[in-house]
């Protein structure tokens, strides 16, 4: 043989072998998945329930049920990944199906989805095909293996990636080899570190300490913590933990038991355990809390120093799970109040983007955007007054614990009068205590947040941001609490449709008093008609009807002086808490002419004043509010490799949010406004602009002049990121990027299933 030919052998060889190379999940696989598929595949709103943050859910594979259902009669089985479940085998009981495994001559069904996908590649950064159904509320098909040549044939653009941008040759030829060497995967596994060992036995002996007191301590820090995204203070970036109930002791593997709700019975033998949690970070479920010795020592300080005792464990019944200030009455309600003060932002948090990925049973009984502050514990007289508390605890119990539907509107009647009950006994007791500025709790950066509603969810920030809103929360520790139970502890996604009936209402009566409370700070005389202004229209039967009389006696304490009172006392909250106001804005509430941030280059300080012509400005004035979607995001690139981001979010006006249905009658568009602020302020952008700062100016210029769709067109293509976008993929993951370079510990991979075709 000659050398020749013996040298081609060898390469062929060669290449036959890197072909045949075993290709890795983890190194190979979930990387293309994190970058291209964990943005529409992950949390509940899955398409077919197909999560694919993870080796487990990969394996899992898709659903035909999905879990968000406003309108089914009877709650669904909870498939909750790494609880309900665990093993392929438990899951195909379920009712899962295999996206991974080929039948018979047939490829798997992911390899023919990506096949689909790529045989009908998209216009680049044209409009998708007239049609073509992209919002979160289509029916998916779910084709099983079976169904698929079906489904196909029906669905030409139906393939994967879903309407946008496909994969990479090589991500594609990767994916395929794996699926054709028979979809092998490797669990991540991610052990503590010793010194997150240390801090982890701390924890958990805390969480079990022995004893009645140290029994219903954990169970309420459990009860407060299990949704949390845990991280260790100094500790290496990236690592996180959840709070669980085992059946193993701390030191063993853990066991998780799985219950409908946290504070379901758990049986006889548990304990806390903090698990690693091993999935992708997705930002739209990546609650963070942070743990740290100083952190340790105030949880003791708080709960086991003071002398209290405990006469007998409650139990888990309905009625305890109805009534939190019942079940752990014994607990002192300062320590209970106190300790969500200390990390306000994440209980608000929480229920505005807590359980749910998509909320908007709950999201539409609140306004587009609102601030949010709190009451002092040394002046909330549930926690200061013995008395009223046990007066006021049997009141304060929340419906949704059962979810028969002919009794929806009888559960919401008697929660109601109860809650209206309370409303006037806490009337009275605050009567002739007028309210003044030493009420308001302002101990640290968690003290003022910010709200903004994008229709199906809504988000947090500290700190005060944008122009002064309509409304205004001042919410004291029943309001807090009872918020928290009833959107985070209590809530069953996989509920029926009276539990999110009886969800939505009592939210709104929570809602309501949060604004009452905060009119108690506002002259006395000036109450009832800023209230009418919050509940226009139809909202004048449900104040008559539905909720309790405002206190228009008791006067507050607070120098407002003759003008806008609500104003008024907003501007004196921004100047008297600067010192703590974590998000100052110069853009939204630009003080005279420079309304751009000092500590920037002047590339982007010339990108924050043009872009401050969009704040305070109505629709009727300012046409391309109303071409928006509600979170727009805005990459502005400075020219030396660096890029900021820019929310700009729309805030839709409403005649009142009073009633479950009906919202678009009460949208008042020409009264929407634009916020406009640096970083990212959502976890599903609705669209993405692209262009160096230099275009800003112009970019701006041009939204001022939108007068009809083809003006708004035009900006779009110029500057518009569409989902076929070639590189529509580089900027969204750069997205993810900009989190973890600004803000790493809040960073995780954004959600595109609300990404429109503009």
């Amino acid at each position: 043989m000659s050398i020749r030919v013996w040298l081609g052998c060898l390469l062929l060889l060669i290449g036959s072998a890197v072909q045949a190379e075993a290709v890795s999940y983890q190194r190979d696989i979930q990387p293309i998945f994190t970058a291209k598929c964990v943005a529409c595949h992950a949390c509940y709103d899955s398409p077919c329930q197909l999560n694919l943050g993870s080796g487990e859910g990969a394996s899992r594979g898709g659903h035909k049920l999905p879990v968000y259902n406003g309108v089914r009669v009877k709650a669904q089985q909870p498939t909750r990944l790494f609880l309900d479940a665990d093993g392929d085998a438990a899951w195909r009981r379920k009712g899962f199906h295999s996206v991974l495994k080929a039948e018979g001559n047939q490829a798997a069904l992911m390899a023919r989805m990506l096949e689909l996908g790529r045989s009908q590649p998209l216009v680049p950064n044209a409009k998708l095909p007239a049609g073509l159904d992209i919002s979160i509320d289509r029916e998916n098909s779910c084709p099983l293996p079976g169904e698929f040549d079906s489904y196909a044939r029906k669905n030409a653009h139906g393939g994967m990636p879903f309407a946008v941008t496909g994969l990479g040759d090589e991500e594609y030829a990767t994916i395929q080899r794996w699926l054709e060497q028979g979809a092998p995967v490797e669990h991540r596994q991610l052990a503590p570190t010793p010194a997150e060992v240390s801090q982890i036995a701390e924890w958990e002996g805390l969480l079990n300490t022995p004893g009645a007191r140290g029994n219903l301590v954990g169970r309420w820090l459990y009860e407060h913590l299990f949704i949390a995204h845990l991280y260790f203070e100094g500790g290496e970036g990236g690592r996180f933990y959840q709070l669980v109930r085992s059946r193993t002791s701390s030191g063993e593997p853990i066991d998780p038991i799985a219950t409908r709700r946290p504070n379901d019975d758990p049986g006889n033998h548990f304990s806390y355990r903090l698990r690693p949690i091993t999935d992708v970070i997705v930002h739209k479920t990546h609650i963070t809390y942070p743990l740290s010795a100083a952190k340790l020592a105030r949880v003791r300080s708080l709960f086991f120093e003071s002398d209290w005792s405990v006469d007998a464990i409650p139990g888990y019944g309905a009625d305890h799970r109805a009534n939190p200030f019942k079940t752990f009455q014994a607990i002192p309600a300062e320590a209970r109040y106190q300790f969500m003060l200390d990390n306000a932002e994440y209980f608000v948090r929480t229920f505005i983007r807590g359980p749910v990925c998509r909320g908007q049973i709950a999201t539409d009984v609140i306004r587009d955007n609102f601030w949010v502050f709190f009451q002092h514990p040394e002046h909330d007289l549930y926690v200061t007054d013995r008395r009223y508390r046990q007066q006021t605890t049997p009141l304060l119990a929340i419906p949704g614990q059962f979810d028969e539907m002919g009794n929806l509107l009888a559960f919401w009647k008697t929660y109601r009068v109860k809650r209206n009950q309370y409303e006037q006994l806490r009337t009275q007791a605050y009567a002739n205590k007028p309210a003044d500025w030493e009420q308001i709790w302002s101990d640290n950066d968690n003290a003022l947040l910010s709200i903004f509603r994008q229709h199906h969810s809504a988000s947090v920030r500290k700190g005060l941001i944008g122009e002064i809103p309509q409304t205004l929360w001042w919410m004291d520790y029943p309001l807090l609490e009872r918020t928290y139970y009833q959107l985070v502890v209590n809530f069953d996604v996989f509920g029926n449709v009276s539990h999110q009936g009886q969800t939505r209402l009592y939210f709104d009566l929570i809602r309501n008093g949060a604004e009452l409370n905060f009119l108690r700070l506002l002259p006395a005389a000036s109450r009832q008609s800023i209230l009418n202004g919050w509940y226009e229209q139809g909202g004048q039967l449900k104040l008559l009807l539905a909720y309790t009389s405002i206190d228009s006696t008791t006067p507050s304490r607070i120098d407002l002086g003759k003008a806008d009172a609500k104003r008024a006392f907003a501007r004196q909250l921004l100047a008297r808490y600067a010192g703590i106001n974590a998000t100052p804005d110069p853009i939204n509430r630009c003080q005279g002419s420079h309304c751009y941030r000092a500590d920037q280059p002047a590339s982007l300080q010339r990108a924050d004043q043009a872009l401050s012509r969009l704040t305070n400005r109505l629709a009727a004035g300012l046409p391309v509010i109303q071409y928006l979607p509600e979170a727009t995001l805005l990459r502005v690139e400075s020219g030396d490799g660096r890029r900021e981001l820019y929310s700009l979010l729309r805030n839709r006006a409403h005649s009142n949010v009073a009633f479950m249905y009906g919202e678009s009658l009460r949208w008042q568009p020409r009264l929407d406004t634009l916020t406009v602020y640096p970083g990212i302020l959502s976890s599903y952008p609705n669209f993405l602009f692209n262009m160096p700062a230099a275009d800003v100016p112009a970019f701006v210029s041009a939204l001022e002049q939108v007068r009809e769709d083809r003006d708004f067109e035009r900006l779009v293509e110029r500057w518009g990121v569409r989902r076929s976008h070639p590189r529509f993929w580089d900027y969204f993951t750069d997205l993810t990027r900009y989190l973890e370079e600004t803000d790493p510990v809040e960073a995780g991979v954004l959600d595109m299933n609300r990404y429109e075709n503009l």
